[in-house]
């Protein structure tokens, strides 16, 4: 079921008025095809569309084409392709209430994120997208997904990118992986490099609070488990799910790491101004590393700070605890 089926199916007594703003051409292994419709003509009557509604609700984002998200070869831009962004931009010169159903497979370059109210990232959900989709924008259902990477604002913002093309796309068929053990978030939160959104991020329709966080004890073992408790606190009138989310970092390591890592997590299902304590439990040797001195793993004593939020870059609260 496509979006606009879902929609139909889900807003029968509503007026919808529907058109394509833009074609990609047909899907085919290895080899671009342009479309036969004139993207002009197609330009020109989604800006008519868009003028008489209400609401604009934007589908777009990626497809299976080749040099999209396919197989057996890389995207080439990171921006939308297919002139979408010029169509955001005819859009909101005659209608600024955008709203945008991103269906990609990986994140895409937002520049014209604030000429929209929302976005949806949908990713690929197979036959029943359309119902999916309709069910999250009528509100029937509430959302509670969770980015499994950082979207980056810029390309070069990702760690392969940064160091330029030895890294990536190589020279001479040579790949250096420059960045190292610094993959996904992880090079975002120790470089200090803000996201456009940040791994584990996602919103609800309702609010969440986090409190009373604390750890079982202060110091521990290298056999012992760490508990983390945290308080979660539904403020809204909708029930819905948060996710804890236990990040570890050590401090003054003596060997590179990142500055901290997901250890654990929990989600937490909640009626509207409801409240739960949930517990996390981590191993201690879960905090080991690839000692190539000893060649084998190890966990380095010391000072560890525990980073307990909903997302890599919101955290609600740090403690910091000693492994003897």
């Amino acid at each position: 079921m496509s979006p606009l089926e879902g929609i139909k199916k889900r807003f029968k007594n509503a007026k919808i008025i529907h058109t394509m703003g833009y074609s990609s051409g047909p899907s085919v292994y290895d080899e671009v095809i342009p479309t036969k419709l004139n993207q002009d003509s197609l330009y020109v009557k989604a800006i008519k569309i868009a003028k008489k509604a209400d609401v604009v609700l934007f589908i777009g984002g990626l497809n299976k084409n080749h040099l999209q998200d396919c197989e057996g070869d890389d995207r080439e831009i990171f921006q939308l392709p297919y002139q979408q962004e010029k169509l955001i931009n005819g859009m909101y010169e005659v209608n600024k209430n955008i709203g945008f159903l991103l269906l990609t497979g990986n994140a895409v370059e937002m520049s014209w994120l604030p000429k929209t109210k929302g976005v949806l990232q949908t990713w690929y959900l197979g036959s029943m997208a359309g119902e999916a989709i309709a069910q999250i924008i009528s509100g029937d259902k509430n959302p509670s997904g969770k980015l499994p990477f950082s979207f980056p604002k810029k390309l070069k913002d990702n760690a392969a990118h940064f160091y330029g093309e030895t890294s990536y796309p190589g020279v001479n068929m040579t790949q250096h992986y420059k960045e190292d053990i610094l993959v996904g978030y992880r090079w975002f939160d120790t470089k200090k490099i803000a996201p456009q959104y940040a791994f584990g991020y996602g919103l609800s329709y309702t609010n969440f609070k986090f409190s009373d966080i604390k750890t079982d004890k202060n110091v521990y073992s290298l056999t012992d488990k760490i508990t983390v408790h945290c308080t979660v606190t539904n403020n809204g009138n909708r029930q819905g799910a948060e996710v804890i989310q236990v990040y570890i970092g050590k401090l003054n390591s003596d060997v590179k790491r990142a500055s901290k890592e997901l250890k654990g997590f929990k989600k937490v299902f909640l009626k509207s101004y409801k409240k739960e304590t949930a517990k996390i439990e981590i191993n201690v040797s879960d905090l080991a590393f690839y000692n190539e001195k000893i060649s084998d793993w190890a966990v380095e004593k010391g000072t560890y700070s525990i980073y307990v939020g909903n997302a890599s870059d919101s955290i609600s609260e740090t403690i910091k605890v000693t492994i003897k």
